[in-house]
């Protein structure tokens, strides 16, 4: 397939730089070449199926908007592509459930691996709403919409706080709360999970900050002020319209009650089991046991500096982490953030050696490598700790995608979404390298599907480097 010129050299350039992107650019080539007819433009493939946006109007799955999912579509649309119609699927890092959920469905039993404890709690509300408890903890969702507990309750139960959340909410939502939560108190132990949880699916909408990436935005009228321009997210939803329509929308997508298309149409066999492992993939894939899973499906955090603890720091306070928690989190992500620090992988399990060679080995990954850590020692980046983050990033997934080698059947296809990144100048091509390590790992590529439209850098690189569209793809690799 064509590709964008990598860089624009221009004669402002100094040579160093130049000569240094110039040779990046021809082992991007290379490794292009090398792959071949398998990088293909997939026309099926649109934003909204490789994002949470088609999941807006699934029932069940538009019930907390977590923005880094993709579809359940995507789902079923590389499992039918994969011909994968049985046996046990693995997901290393399952957010918010997507996969578990959707393969379950289609009659597969599902295993996920997530870190975050917002994840867990969204999977586990959707489990409970699927088992013994779910009649007990619907009646109390109608009641509590019908008599609104909290409206007369005290305010006792404690709200925390972090540093990035304070002042998060208007005082009036800020005590709404806290007598949401003291009346949830009174509640059965089938219904709490679940009336915290359409509490978690509200925060962001009740308060004064908005999810981007990297950080949280503040609205002007929290008094939080986050560089030079004025922020206004709009209407800001007061407490009890909020939490009335996700009590309402809860109950209507369990009964059955809205027109909801496929989802309760008759699954082709009863729903497969789901568990989750609640850690980090790097300390549990080790624990599995070998050649269980037919299949793997995941989309791990990308190397583009997003700071999930951030993002998702109301909902982390909500459920109960203080500052040295949500630091330990940090570090325990795959590093994908410039706060990450290096992990000693080889103490975390001696067995990597061999996937820690594959990144040693790469051309492409060492020559970037050198490139940004040089603009480092030059003063040329806007944070010091990208070229460390970048390392570790890679060198991390390339110990997932070993573990994935050990566990996968003989065939068994490995489904990864991930999006390229650029920084100082460089096109980092994550789908090539991580492919090329992949092929020393165990697996055959098959497909490296690109979605028609690519990403666009940000305005910062847009404005020092020159625009360039970034692939955005879906990797099947198939287990030698």
């Amino acid at each position: 397939m064509d590709r964008p010129t990598l860089l624009a050299v221009t004669t402002e350039m100094p040579a160093e730089q130049a000569e240094a992107l110039n040779a990046i650019a021809g082992l991007d080539r290379d490794l292009l070449r090398h792959f071949g007819c398998k990088v293909v433009v997939e026309p099926v493939l649109n934003r909204q199926m490789v994002s949470f946006q088609a999941n807006k109007v699934r029932p069940a799955y538009r019930w907390y908007k977590y923005k880094e999912a993709y579809s359940a579509a995507l789902v079923e649309y590389l499992l039918d592509r994969g011909a994968v119609n049985s046996g046990v699927l693995l997901d290393p890092f399952a957010g918010s459930g997507t996969t578990l959920f959707a393969a379950s469905r289609l009659g597969l039993d599902a295993d996920g691996i997530e870190l975050l404890p917002i994840g867990q709690e969204i999977v586990a509300a959707r489990e409970l709403l699927a088992g013994p408890c779910a009649g007990e903890a619907l009646a109390a969702l109608e009641r509590w919409l019908v008599s609104e507990p909290w409206q007369s309750s005290p305010a006792t139960a404690p709200l925390r706080e972090l540093r990035i959340t304070r002042g998060a909410y208007p005082p009036a939502t800020q005590d709404a709360i806290r007598r949401y939560l003291t009346a949830l108190q009174q509640e059965s132990a089938c219904a709490q999970p679940i009336l915290r949880f359409a509490l978690l699916c509200v925060l962001e909408e009740i308060s004064f900050t908005r999810k981007d990436g990297q950080y949280l935005r503040w609205d002007h009228r929290s008094g939080r002020r986050q560089g030079k321009k004025v922020f206004d997210k709009g209407a800001i939803q007061p407490f009890a319209t909020a939490i009335r329509t996700k009590l309402t929308e809860i109950i209507q997508d369990h009964s059955g009650a809205v027109g909801q298309g496929e989802l309760f149409a008759a699954p082709p066999r009863p729903p497969g089991r789901i568990r989750l492992l609640n850690g980090s993939c790097l300390d549990v894939m080790p624990t599995l046991p070998a050649q269980q899973y037919d299949a793997l499906m995941t989309s791990p955090p990308y190397c583009n500096r997003y700071d999930y603890t951030r993002t998702y720091a109301l909902e982390l306070a909500l459920l109960g982490a203080d500052e040295h928690e949500l630091s330990a989190l940090r570090q325990a992500m795959l590093s994908c953030t410039v706060e990450n620090r290096a992990k000693d992988l080889l103490a975390i399990n001696p067995a990597w050696r061999t996937a820690i060679e594959a990144a040693d080995n790469q051309p492409l990954l060492q020559a970037i490598l050198r490139y940004l850590f040089r603009q480092r020692e030059l003063g040329l980046l806007n944070n010091d700790g990208i070229p460390r983050m970048v390392r570790g990033y890679f060198y991390e997934m390339a110990c997932v995608i070993a573990e994935a080698a050990c566990l996968l059947k003989p065939g068994a296809p490995f489904f990864m979404v991930n999006d390229n990144v650029r920084y100082a100048g460089v096109s980092i091509s994550v789908d090539l390298i991580l492919s090329a390590m992949a092929e020393s790992l165990g697996f055959e590529v098959e497909h490296i599907l690109v979605l028609p439209n690519g990403k666009g850098n940000s305005s910062q690189q847009m404005g020092q480097h020159g625009r360039e569209a970034l692939r955005k793809c879906v990797y099947i690799w198939r287990k030698a």
